[in-house]
């Protein structure tokens, strides 16, 4: 297999990982932009229709031209070169209307290409077949390099920061973090963790919210592996004291993936979590999260108030901002003037104007919503609530006829009421402007090509109620492990709700500052709470109810 062309510059390395492109679906080598369908039978037909040739099964590859393409880029392109016929390449693609991976291959082999369809299952293979290479393979055949003296995995602060960059830039490292996140991608990771410990270096990959292990690179390639991301998100290579942030951006599969990189110092080297937002990847409405019908015709209802404020509330990781992009997707409406302000912005959203705050030149949540008053904006989104001077501005703006979005960090969502009061907001305000709040926990979806009904343990009987083991009938579904999930009966996240709206009798019991267990009985009567929302689910056989419980635990042990 051929290594990156070492005299390319560092900017090249980055492009050939991949560039950002227009939007999600479309792409271009020459900076056009294509459409680039992405249904595998609309693909198929229109193959058909421009004369490429379909094919089933694979053909066979003469195997001098794999080396023609590099395993990185093969497989964040998806192609595989199968022969020369008159002077052209003959390459297999899964998506042969995909122009600009066709003209990346072209440049890269030096030649004009010949494009043919595969059937995804045979495309598969024969990548398989050809391009087997991994991360952890190409990791633990770069271990043989190592140091025979040891003295370089306990003195990583000796090493100069010239001879870091130049470890960093050499081809077979670049190929190592490309695939690093090739298959980060590939397999729905959301974060990308690198731990640095005395004699190992740990990569884990955050796959439905859980962390998953995988093979480690040897600890000799810690220097040069660290400063290869810190050169590619820009940071300062020779730095390793403070806490340092970047951003990547790539372009894999035709579409755009934007990397928010994090760097801290620990004592055995630099921690680093790569947080992978993946737009094609975002369920941008309520359904796809997992809320329920009765859910989503209130929340509707609540989001299309002309002013007033909706807050949704839950801990970090929770889903509280996928959930409030997708109520400003559903309203977006080129009439309507919306402006974020958010620590960091995530996702672009279409027709939608966002600011990320930045507190090192004074733009803070408090001082930003302050000059988005003077935009004459319709709806606001707030990133987070977080002291007294954000919630009173907001608190002021719903008076004056904005509708306000926004969250909190509360473990329910009646809670949210209270945590505002404790801000300093006034109660006959707070029940003046808030028009609802949600509160939401994120489990792991169960995975649907595996899915099978099996009997309920006795672990799990004793821990529900007698009204849950009733929905239920003794058997409980679960994902039995299948290639799609990797095995883990998991595929996806599913959001567990529950949804207050504001009565009349609320404002009241807000106004004479009630708490939270006061004010429960006043709530509308089809109030659910998160577990008996989640528990809903796992009957319908969406997720575990070992999820639910523990997703929603810390909520149960409050209310008990």
């Amino acid at each position: 297999m051929s290594e990156s062309d070492p005299t390319m510059s560092m900017q090249d390395q980055i492009q050939s990982l991949g560039a950002p492109t227009t939007n999600g679906d479309t792409s271009s080598a020459n900076g056009h932009a294509v459409h680039v369908p992405t249904d595998d039978e609309s693909i198929r037909q229109r193959c058909v229709l421009l004369g490429i040739d379909w094919l089933e099964k694979a053909p066979e590859v003469d195997k001098p031209v794999i080396e023609l393409i590099e395993s990185d880029t093969a497989v964040r392109l998806r192609v595989v070169p199968i022969r020369i016929e008159d002077e052209r390449l003959v390459v297999a693609m899964i998506n042969p209307l995909d122009t600009a991976a066709a003209d990346e291959v072209s440049t890269l082999a030096q030649r004009p290409i010949t494009r043919l369809g595969l059937d995804a299952k045979a495309f598969g293979e024969l990548m398989r077949e050809h391009y087997g290479t991994t991360a952890a393979r190409m990791a633990e055949s770069l271990a043989g390099d190592a140091d025979e003296s040891g003295d370089l995995e306990h003195n990583l602060d000796a090493i100069d920061a010239d001879d870091i960059h130049r470890m960093a830039e050499q081809p077979t490292l670049i190929n190592l973090v490309n695939l690093l996140l090739l298959e980060a991608i590939q397999q729905r990771t959301s974060d990308v963790h690198i731990e640095p410990f005395e004699n190992e270096l740990k990569i884990k990959y955050r796959v439905d919210g859980v962390l998953q292990e995988q093979p480690p690179p040897p600890k000799h390639l810690q220097p040069a592996l660290i400063g290869r991301i810190k050169i590619m998100s820009g940071m300062n290579i020779a730095e390793r004291y403070v806490p340092q942030d970047g951003h990547i951006t790539l372009r894999f599969e035709g579409r755009k993936v934007d990397i928010r990189v994090s760097t801290v110092p620990t004592l055995y080297g630099e921690s680093v979590v790569m947080r992978i937002l993946d737009k094609s990847a975002l369920p941008l409405d309520l359904q796809h999260l997992g809320m329920r019908e009765d859910l989503r015709d209130e929340m509707d209802r609540l989001i299309s108030k002309p002013h007033g404020m909706v807050l949704v509330t839950g801990p970090t990781g929770s889903g509280k901002t996928t959930t409030l992009y997708a109520a400003l997707s559903k309203l977006y409406d080129p009439r309507k003037k919306i402006i974020t302000i958010e620590d960091p912005v995530e996702y672009e959203l279409h027709g939608i104007n966002q600011i990320p705050v930045n507190p090192k030149r004074g733009l803070t949540f408090a001082t930003g919503l302050r000059h988005i008053l003077r935009q004459d904006p319709d709806i606001i989104f707030v990133g987070e609530i977080r002291d007294s001077e954000t919630a009173e501005i907001a608190i002021r703006s719903a008076l004056t006829g904005h509708l306000i979005f926004s969250t909190l960090h509360t473990n329910d969502a009646l809670s949210s009421i209270g945590r505002l009061i404790d801000m300093g907001c006034e109660p006959f305000l707070v029940a003046s402007v808030l028009e609802g709040a949600l509160a939401q926990r994120l489990g792991r979806r169960i995975c649907e090509k595996c899915r099978e009904r099996i009997p309920m343990g006795e672990d799990v009987q004793h821990r529900l109620r007698p009204a849950e083991l009733e929905l239920f009938d003794g058997m409980e579904y679960r994902g039995a492990g299948c290639d799609q999930c990797n095995g883990s009966g998991f595929y996806g996240r599913i959001g567990f709700f529950e949804l207050v709206r504001i009565n009349a009798a609320l404002r009241r019991g807000i106004t004479e500052s009630l708490n939270a267990a006061e004010l429960a009985p006043l709530t509308s009567s089809n109030y659910t709470v998160m577990r008996q929302d989640g528990i809903q689910a796992a009957a319908n056989g969406l997720t575990r109810i070992s999820e639910v419980l523990r997703a929603t635990q810390d909520v149960e042990d409050e209310g008990d």
